[in-house]
C-alpha cells in the first residue's frame, strides 16, 4: 500500500504523524462509500482494542490524534488523503 502525493503532503500540512497512520491500518474501522474507497477511522469500538493491545497510558497520550481519518482506493489500496473529523461519521 502506497501513498500519493497528495496524501504526504496532506498529512505534513494537517501533523498526523506516521504512528497515527500505522494505527489507522491495524486498528482503524472501515467505511465503504460505494465508489471505490474506504474511510478508515478511529470509533469507539477501535479505541478499546488499541488500549487491549497497546495499554491505556500510550493510547491516553496520543488522544488528540484519534479524530483523524485517512481514504483509501479499494483497487490498489493507496492512501489518496488524510484529515481530521468535524463531526460525527453517520452510519447507515
Amino acid at each position: 500500500m502506497g501513498q500519493t502525493k497528495h496524501a504526504l503532503i496532506r498529512a505534513q500540512q494537517r501533523g498526523i504523524p506516521p504512528l497515527v497512520d500505522r494505527w489507522l491500518d491495524e486498528f482503524g474501522e472501515e467505511d465503504h462509500d460505494g465508489h471505490g474507497y474506504v474511510r478508515l477511522y478511529f470509533s469507539h469500538r477501535s479505541v478499546r482494542d488499541m488500549e487491549r493491545a497497546l495499554g491505556r497510558q500510550p493510547v491516553c497520550l496520543f488522544k488528540r490524534y484519534l479524530h483523524a481519518y485517512k481514504i483509501e482506493s479499494c483497487a490498489d489500496g493507496a492512501t489518496i488523503t488524510k484529515g481530521w473529523r468535524t463531526r460525527r461519521i453517520l452510519r447507515s
